[in-house]
């Protein structure tokens, strides 16, 4: 009932930015929290950066104080400011947004953004 699409990634030298963005479309009225993930080769998928429907923020150590979570409410996207990279953050970055609707939670992911940082 929602779809996500990321968009933004690419190539960056060491120290460069890159800003993610994520529309989102369907069913979004009752999304509680947007998020970002990422998922580097032969690793987990790990949390980066989530902001809740009020504003609150949280973010990965990793990237605390480099990136920065944002909102656009007008035009349902939620975008990833990501300062001074490093070759660490080399990933696919992947959209998430979490839905209760009745008491029941739904995930929901974008078909993720490929971000490789290497000089």
């Amino acid at each position: 009932q929602v779809q996500l699409v990321e968009s933004g990634g690419g190539l960056v030298q060491p120290g460069g930015s890159l800003r993610l963005s994520c529309a989102a479309s369907g069913s979004i009225f009752s999304i509680y929290a947007m998020a970002w993930y990422r998922q580097a080769p032969g690793k987990e998928r790990e949390m980066v950066a989530v902001i809740t429907s009020g504003g609150s923020t949280n973010y990965a150590d990793s990237v605390l104080g480099r990136f920065t979570i944002s909102r656009d409410n007008a035009k349902n996207t939620v975008y990833l400011q990501m300062n001074s990279l490093k070759p660490e953050d080399t990933a696919v970055y992947y959209c998430n947004a979490g839905r209760v609707v009745a008491g029941t939670s739904s995930d929901y992911w974008g078909q993720g953004t490929q971000v490789t940082v290497s000089s």
